[in-house]
């Protein structure tokens, strides 16, 4: 199959060679500007740009297209606003794709009420719920970070390897929050683990002390924070260190990232976590491009490079930048069989694609999509030492 879509390309290419000169197609990033992931989302929006940068530089995509990034403030948590956003995208904008949303509330409210009714192609880098793998698509939505299912798992491993078996969870009161608290919950409970109590949290307050007691009556050997760093879950952590009730936790993806270690440096220290991560050839090339220009290892931030790199390289695939298109062509750029691409190699998986070859995408964070084009998943498990994040190793 795949080697009938490259001969269907190679012909596309070539006939769009004239119109495709030199113009421009706009592709969106709709992340969380504001709101409670904010210091992470400029590093996702740096990564994707990046991939974006690479390919128009390359002089590649469809014979000479360039590409230009359009940002919009997805709020991460006001689905309205994150709709209304995504809509001036597709309608004023007039982007071909779109990178992202971020947080898994306003990615289904995009995804449902602005790109499936205007068919435009999704690939979010970071929303996790497993909600949406089930979400009414039109085989439009994919996502480069995997789904909580499978990070509950992940986390049960971590707990139940250091000896933890009793927790207490707070999670914000949100898709995310609460679908990675139950997935969490069932993997825990089959393998043994205790949880005393499983409690919602809100965002946005500025006394977390109730909350607090109500997790300290509970108890267990740790507090597992399902929550954000930027806000109510940090919230959560300064009030439990302020009181006594906890003083080690185990930190979900939405609260990994160097706001955490701002926040609270060695208070956390012995403290655990996991978020979406790889140490495959692919990041350290990423790594290397990015330098210092923004942090490369902040979570999400290879995942939004190759949440762009894939529409890119379906378009490529496609011969065209309709979302109608090319949505076909996601899965086979992502997986084998075909040559392997990583980080810095965008031109040249381009040439691959437009002399009829195929690619198996690696990218930044091992891609590989199954099901209903999801990640197959890889974690960095992390541990707090001397105040600073520390890799204990990759799952």
């Amino acid at each position: 199959m795949k080697k009938l879509l490259a001969t269907t390309t190679a012909l596309a290419l070539g006939a769009g060679a004239a119109w495709a000169q030199d113009s421009e197609v706009k592709i969106g990033i709709i992340l969380g500007f504001t709101g409670p992931i904010e210091s992470l989302t400029p590093h996702m929006a740096a990564g994707a740009e990046l991939a974006m940068s690479e390919v128009s530089e390359s002089g590649k995509l469809l014979d000479g297209m360039t590409v230009s990034p359009v940002r919009a403030d997805s709020t991460c948590i006001d689905a309205g606003a994150a709709t209304a956003a995504a809509e001036r995208l597709i309608t004023s904008e007039g982007v071909k794709g779109i990178m992202g949303a971020d947080c898994s509330g306003v990615t289904g409210a995009i995804l449902s009420n602005a790109a499936v009714p205007n068919g435009v192609v999704m690939i979010s880098p970071s929303a996790t719920s497993p909600a949406l793998s089930t979400a009414e698509d039109d085989g439009l939505f994919f996502r480069t970070a995997p789904s909580d299912a499978r990070q509950g798992v992940v986390m049960t491993e971590i707990l139940m390897e250091r000896g933890i078996e009793e927790v207490a969870v707070t999670y914000t009161n949100n898709d995310y929050g609460k679908g990675l608290a139950d997935s969490f919950a069932a993997a825990f409970e089959e393998a043994g683990g205790t949880i005393t109590i499983n409690a919602a949290h809100e965002d946005g307050k500025a006394d977390y002390s109730a909350e607090v007691g109500a997790l300290a009556s509970a108890g267990g050997d740790r507090l597992v924070v399902a929550g954000y760093v930027d806000q109510g879950g940090s919230g959560i952590v300064r009030a439990a260190l302020d009181s006594g009730a906890f003083d080690t936790f185990h930190f979900p993806d939405g609260m990994i990232g160097s706001q955490l270690e701002a926040n609270f440096g060695s208070e956390v220290d012995g403290s655990t976590g996991q978020h979406p991560g790889t140490d495959s050839p692919g990041v350290a090339k990423f790594e290397e491009m990015v330098g210092d220009s923004f942090e490369a290892t902040s979570p999400f931030a290879p995942e939004s490079y190759d949440a762009a790199a894939l529409i890119m390289l379906a378009m490529q695939a496609a011969g065209s930048v309709e979302s109608a298109d090319y949505k076909e062509h996601v899965m086979d750029v992502a997986n084998a069989p075909g040559e392997k691409i990583f980080p810095g190699e965008l031109g040249k998986a381009l040439d691959i694609i437009a002399e009829g070859g195929d690619i198996d995408y690696v990218g930044a964070t091992a891609v590989e999509l199954i099901g209903p084009g999801e990640s197959a998943g890889n974690y960095r498990e992390i541990e707090f030492k001397d105040g600073e994040i520390t890799t204990v190793k990759f799952r």
